[in-house]
């Protein structure tokens, strides 16, 4: 494969390209691994001014209904929009529905968008494990609104919010009953949390819903510098289309605060250091699977903590151990040159 032209093709906005180049980050061979590797460093542009958006809701609340409609309305404006939607995998199986792009059908065809689902591979958190290089490569074909769509199991509201410039937390009507029954960690990390069906009959009931969230955000810790009135609840409705524009003008609001204050460009620095770091303990934990050696120590010594012969953290510690023989064990003097 040409990296080289797969990356010219890409910066020119080919929505093939770019299919092409998320299908090999997220392969697992090594070959593909290192092409991968290439191709996000021929892509690398700090400079670019996208909005990363994570987006998460329990199933059945109208997640794809909601982007379909915000993403038609961002399009309108003249945006270009890249919807990453997160797909849960079988666990038993690893099989994966994958039907955000058919509950997307109008999105998916207007040229200015770009929709590319994904299984979670039973990833934690349900974020599948290249997100963040998606994400990149979606920057790099010219999609200035990147929305990042999570399975909602649990985990996932954290995992997302941790790539991402702004975490929306789409409800359904109804839930200002179920308070007590929302975790406090989820509703401390959203910037915006919408609630969606404001139509119909359950209109009213939408926005009973939104006011018993927005009393309840005020009873939180509001984030050190973030304006007086974030986080914030809205009712929107993805059908009818109302309410989209005040909630897109509530994301950009924030978003330009922090940009202004400077949060913005220390959350980013602070998201590449986290995936830096776990990237090398993939690195790590893919070097241990793939040497025959560490494998076979590996599985041994699981098979000894599974069976009560040994305390997980006694094996863990003998396999560094081991580890650190078959690469050398030897300490590399980078006082000179840490690169």
């Amino acid at each position: 494969m040409d990296i080289a032209d797969l990356a010219t093709r890409l910066r020119s906005g080919n929505r093939r390209a770019l299919a092409r180049g998320i299908t090999l980050i997220e392969s697992h061979r090594p070959d593909h691994r290192a092409q991968a590797t290439e191709l996000l460093e021929r892509l690398a542009d700090p400079s670019r001014q996208t909005l990363r958006i994570g987006l998460s809701g329990t199933p059945g609340v109208g997640k794809s209904t909601f982007i379909e409609a915000f993403g038609q309305t961002l399009i309108a404006e003249g945006h270009r929009v890249a919807v990453l939607a997160i797909d849960p995998s079988s666990a038993r199986s690893g099989g994966s529905i994958l039907g955000d792009k058919t509950r997307m059908e109008r999105l998916s065809r207007n040229p200015a968008a770009f929709i590319r689902p994904s299984p979670s591979q039973t990833e934690l958190g349900g974020v599948a494990r290249r997100t963040r290089e998606a994400i990149l490569l979606c920057e790099a074909a010219g999609y200035d609104a990147v929305l990042v769509e999570t399975v909602g199991v649990g985990q996932s509201e954290t995992m997302v919010a941790q790539m991402t410039d702004l975490f929306v937390l789409l409800l359904a009507p109804g839930g200002g009953d179920e308070l007590q029954g929302v975790k406090r960690g989820i509703m401390e990390i959203a910037d915006l949390i919408l609630v969606n069906k404001a139509d119909g009959a359950l209109k009213p009931q939408a926005e009973a819903t939104r006011a018993d969230y927005a009393g309840a955000l005020r009873l939180l810790r509001r984030r050190e510098g973030d304006p007086d009135d974030f986080p914030k609840a809205l009712s929107v409705s993805a059908l009818d289309q109302r309410g989209l524009d005040e909630a897109w003008e509530a994301m950009l609001a924030l978003t330009t605060h922090r940009r202004d204050s400077g949060f913005f460009v220390t959350r980013r620095a602070t998201q590449n250091r986290d995936w830096f770091e776990e990237a090398v303990l993939s690195g790590i934990l893919q070097r241990l699977r793939q040497d025959p050696a560490l494998r076979g120590s590996m599985e041994t010594l699981g098979h000894a903590v599974s069976e009560g012969q040994m305390a997980p953290g006694a094996a863990a510690d003998r396999l560094v151990e081991r580890f650190l023989a078959v690469t050398g064990g030897q300490s590399l003097d980078l006082s000179t040159n840490p690169l």
